[in-house]
């Protein structure tokens, strides 16, 4: 017969062993998934290397842009149009609101932007600079200088070009967001907080926050609905073209 001794010592040397290994059980899993996470989270020089890997399988595209620019904590003016794109420059862009039935295309023969206002105005279309301040913004965008292609340029340019601090990347929502404050893309002396999210399906560009350094929210760039290699047609970045052929696209 075993003493009560000798029982009670089996009995909690048995306890130790389990509850050992269920620590090292729990520790492995837990490195496992801190692992697995990590692991999940490419590092700047790989997504631009995915962004740059995807764009250059890409030869046209259309998106349904929201522009929001803000004024205070919530209020915001929005911008909103259809975006389409044709590589090498072909560019279009449908206004749908504030200035609702606005046409703007780049380039006619001459390197200029033609616009095309709404009702009567639309028999005098206007043929300007691609940096003219009326289509510039507040924002010092010019119009040929709106793709996806250059954004991905201007991400690697934001990461690469001195930061002024350690960039970040993380998921959030489905999406990589790389956080990095740099010279602003367009406004030159200007400091901005960058926010860049990445489709994780597509490895491409879908949203751009701009905030100052202190972390007011200026401006946010939408590419909704994006949909890429459609085929569009070449017509419908000519503004001569009859309206059927120029929309036939947009469907």
């Amino acid at each position: 017969m075993r003493s009560r001794s000798g029982s009670s010592m089996i009995k909690t040397l048995r306890g130790s062993v389990c509850a050992y290994t269920f620590c090292l059980i729990f520790g492995f899993y837990s490195f496992s998934l801190i692992f697995a996470s990590e692991e999940t989270i490419p590092d700047t020089v790989t997504l631009m290397a995915y962004m740059e890997r995807t764009y250059a399988t890409v030869y046209d595209y259309q998106a349904k842009i929201e522009v929001r620019t803000y004024k205070g904590d919530k209020n915001f003016d929005a911008e909103r149009f259809l975006y389409r794109f044709k590589k090498p420059n072909l560019l279009r862009i449908d206004i749908e609101s504030p200035r609702t039935g606005m046409v703007l295309v780049y380039p006619d023969k001459n390197g200029k932007a033609v616009v095309r206002l709404p009702g009567f105005a639309r028999f005098f279309p206007l043929h300007l600079s691609p940096d003219h301040f009326l289509l510039k913004g507040s924002f010092e965008q010019p119009i040929d200088k709106t793709d996806l292609g250059l954004l991905i340029e201007n991400i690697g340019h934001s990461l690469a070009d001195q930061p002024y601090r350690t960039p970040n990347v993380k998921e959030q929502d489905g999406y990589i967001v790389i956080q990095v404050i740099a010279q602003n893309h367009f406004r030159e002396g200007v400091i901005t907080s960058y926010r860049f999210f990445i489709d994780k399906g597509r490895w491409l560009p879908v949203r751009v926050e701009e905030s100052t350094p202190d972390g007011r929210l200026e401006r946010s760039i939408a590419f909704n609905d994006l949909k890429i290699n459609v085929g569009l047609s070449d017509k419908i970045f000519v503004l001569d073209e009859p309206e059927g052929n120029e929309n036939e696209q947009a469907k």
